[in-house]
């Protein structure tokens, strides 16, 4: 079972007091800003079996996604929808304290966080995954897989969601009489239906200062972290907060703010990486 890194890795005090000292003049050791990600790649269509799939590098973290389409029987609570299921692993060689075994719970809140934020901003559209109403309907894998940790698993694996989600195309699909489905995987036009973009800004509290997308380093000297699912349309769809630390009214306000501003310039980056 793996362990998050951040809990076992030891910042040394001098270099700690460094960055600190750093922070109260709105820099970082590495010379970004406290507002600024680090450098976003995609490469999309990176499984070349997968129904839709993108390898993303966030600085030094490094995650692959993949998007499988199955036919399936809807939900008994939701008939007329398609189902969609988000799923993380952390593999061992991403980190020195990644352990083989099932995903842990670590692994779970991941893949939770995201999958939250997809449903409650109503990102695809399931109605339109339906095949036979009540019978037949299109099941959504979405596997997230950790590659190297660098800090900011969560923000990564969005990107790479967003991504492989954003390049997936349904298979033609013909229904015969008596309700058989022939899926032919060999012709694929219609694009999974997306009615919005949805991304994680994470916001890490390091002293008294608020920083986005920590890196291992400042993940580990954080006292406290929120992440916070947002929109393109400008809607907070989901928070999670993690930590021992303490957030004033203040510091909650300038996380959302924060994750609004920064959500959007995500998006945004993705988008045009995924058309350049």
């Amino acid at each position: 079972m793996s362990v998050t890194p951040s809990s076992e890795y030891v910042v040394p005090k001098l270099k700690s007091e460094v960055m600190i000292s750093m922070l109260s003049k709105g820099l970082r050791i590495s010379g970004r800003r406290v507002d600024e990600f680090r450098p976003i790649s995609i490469v999309k269509d990176y499984i070349p079996n997968a129904d839709g799939s993108a390898f993303v590098k966030l600085g030094g973290t490094q995650v692959l996604v993949g998007v499988k389409l199955e036919v399936g029987s809807p939900f008994p609570d939701t008939p007329n929808e398609g189902n969609l299921m988000i799923n993380a692993e952390f593999v061992p060689t991403a980190s020195p304290v990644f352990e083989p075994g099932p995903p842990d719970e670590n692994a779970i809140e991941l893949a939770r966080v995201i999958d939250r934020g997809i449903r409650e901003a109503k990102a695809i559209n399931l109605s339109k995954l339906v095949i036979i109403p009540g019978r037949k309907v299109w099941n959504i894998w979405v596997d997230i897989y950790v590659l190297d940790h660098d800090g900011n698993l969560i923000d990564a694996s969005s990107i790479g969601t967003l991504a492989a989600l954003m390049t997936a195309k349904l298979p033609k699909v013909e229904v015969r009489e008596g309700g058989e489905v022939i899926i032919d995987k060999n012709v694929r036009t219609e694009p999974l239906p997306l009615n919005k973009a949805v991304i994680t800004v994470t916001v890490c509290k390091v002293g008294n200062y608020l920083i986005v997308d920590p890196d291992l380093e400042e993940s580990a000297l954080s006292d406290v972290k929120v992440t916070v699912a947002v929109s393109e349309d400008g809607l907070i769809t989901g928070i999670q907060k993690s930590g021992q630390g303490y957030l004033s009214e203040d510091d909650v306000l300038a996380i959302m703010n924060i994750a609004l501003t920064k959500g959007k310039e995500i998006i945004n980056t993705v988008k045009n990486l995924l058309t350049s």
